[in-house]
């Protein structure tokens, strides 16, 4: 119900994803049902078997203050969804809300996996020769290194799944690549994930304008750099499109030109498009939650249900736990000398 758009598009991505996505059964809308059900009608899904509704009287916004609005709005939509993820009635959650009360929401209603204290957001982007995970994207703007550590973890796992990368190379996010570059928390987190050895394939720092070209598969930060990038990122592809939009109009001749590079063009927009992976899971917690852009569209709504489907799929969560264990005991053992 948060999203810039309306619960109309929610509803045209519903009708996409059980096209698409056989399965999902049931797919729950959550959300005053006094404007789903004509939404519902208009789409042709009346009496589908596989879409249910839940009325949810309240909205949050994207101006309310988070923790003031999960106690206050109780019968919001999205306090709705994590509570049907809580009591089992759902094995995931798709919301497009206030990024702050879903985070604070999803660990206080499910909870972090064993040996975590923190959740992290996960969106996937495009690079130079396919795609990487950035973790964490806002959900912890400060951490310790052992959170990140974690993420390193969180984020290796997410990789195997999503990208199909065998041995997800890692790499930590500062401003050098030289041995004592960067802050104190870079420097003790690159200690500590060179002593957690084969459970993450750390490549060591990167710096940020490698960002973009295949260097890892895995870019580790806190949240507070992570969606500064993330930002910095939409923003500057929406640049270069008005920029490239405005001079191919910019005369005759390069309409011409336009026209005959269209194919390139249309390929360009297809691999940044930020639609691509429609949502950044809410990885680290108790259950499965995905966070898609307030001005999604259908198409970014229905791959973010993608993205939650596939981690209802696969036994993520358990084999996080077991290497975040392992990860915990070696980075707390005395080191030697």
């Amino acid at each position: 119900m948060g999203g810039d758009l309306g619960p109309a598009e929610v509803v045209e991505a519903a009708k996409l994803a059980l096209a698409e996505y056989p399965g999902l059964s049931p797919l729950i809308l959550v959300g005053d049902e006094a404007q789903l059900r004509p939404l519902l009608a208009q789409a042709g899904l009346t009496g589908h078997p596989a879409v249910t509704l839940c009325h949810a009287s309240e909205v949050i916004t994207m101006d309310d203050n988070p923790l003031h609005a999960i106690r206050r709005k109780k019968d919001s939509s999205m306090m709705r969804a994590i509570d049907l993820v809580k009591n089992g009635e759902a094995t995931a959650a798709v919301s497009c809300g206030n990024t702050g009360s879903l985070v604070a929401a999803g660990i206080l209603k499910l909870r972090t996996l064993d040996g975590l204290d923190r959740a992290a957001l996960a969106p996937v982007l495009p690079c130079s020769d396919g795609y990487f995970v950035l973790i964490d994207a806002g959900a912890n703007p400060e951490a310790r290194p052992e959170h990140l550590v974690h993420n390193a973890i969180i984020g290796s796992h997410y990789a195997r799944l999503e990208l199909g990368c065998a041995e997800p190379r890692v790499g930590l996010l500062t401003i050098g690549t030289e041995e004592g570059k960067g802050n104190s928390l870079t420097a003790e987190t690159h200690e500590a994930l060179k002593r957690v050895g084969s459970l993450v394939n750390y490549v060591g720092p990167i710096e940020g304008f490698q960002l973009f070209f295949d260097h890892v598969d895995v870019v580790v930060c806190d949240g507070f750099v992570g969606n500064i990038c993330l930002k910095s990122w939409e923003s500057l592809a929406k640049f270069f499109a008005g920029i490239l939009r405005d001079e191919l109009h910019a005369n005759p001749l390069r309409w011409v030109g336009a026209a005959l590079a269209r194919g390139a063009f249309d390929a360009l927009r297809r691999r940044t498009n930020p639609e691509r992976y429609g949502g950044a899971p809410l990885l680290g917690l108790k259950g499965n939650l995905v966070k898609t852009h307030g001005s999604s569209t259908r198409q970014s709504w229905k791959n973010a249900i993608r993205v939650a489907n596939v981690a209802i799929q696969s036994d993520l969560n358990r084999r996080i736990e077991v290497d975040v264990a392992r990860a915990n005991e070696l980075i707390h053992q005395p080191v030697a000398g």
